[in-house]
């Protein structure tokens, strides 16, 4: 996505957009994503090149903010859609200021928080199945002796 050529002559995009204190220069996303997009967001198969151009028009529009103030995992796009990403340094690589500039790795999408009510508060999502599953392993472990 860098160094993409604009519409007026001899301008350029900025080769990198701001998300909370790091500068994306580079959206990777994986193969659990691509999956996860597929079922969770779009019924249909969608290219990769099309999720990208996707999430870059919506990083350049601001559209995606952290779900949690403190938290630098889960972003919320659109006040609706959730994500789970991870930012990596790319290396040899600095702004003109000299600092690193990030490589943003999505690892899934979680789903639109409209349509699955359990989306709205995620700690206390997680947090019950945690204890669902431990309590699942207990009652199956009680079973085998």
């Amino acid at each position: 996505m860098k160094d993409k050529i604009m519409s007026r002559w001899s301008t350029y995009e900025p080769f990198y957009i701001e998300l909370a204190d790091k500068k994306i220069v580079d959206i990777v996303i994986t193969n659990h994503a691509h999956s996860r997009w597929t079922t969770r967001v779009e019924g249909e198969q969608t290219k990769l090149e099309d999720i990208c151009k996707y999430l870059w028009d919506k990083l350049k529009s601001g559209k995606i903010a952290p779900y949690y103030r403190k938290e630098e995992e889960v972003y919320v796009i659109d006040d609706d859609l959730l994500m789970v990403v991870q930012f990596t340094e790319v290396e040899n690589e600095t702004d003109l200021t000299g600092k690193p500039l990030h490589r943003m790795i999505v690892i899934t999408f979680l789903g639109f928080m409209s349509k699955t009510m359990e989306l709205r508060d995620l700690r206390t999502y997680y947090s019950w199945l945690r204890h669902s599953r431990r309590m699942t392993l207990m009652k199956n472990n009680r079973k085998k002796r």
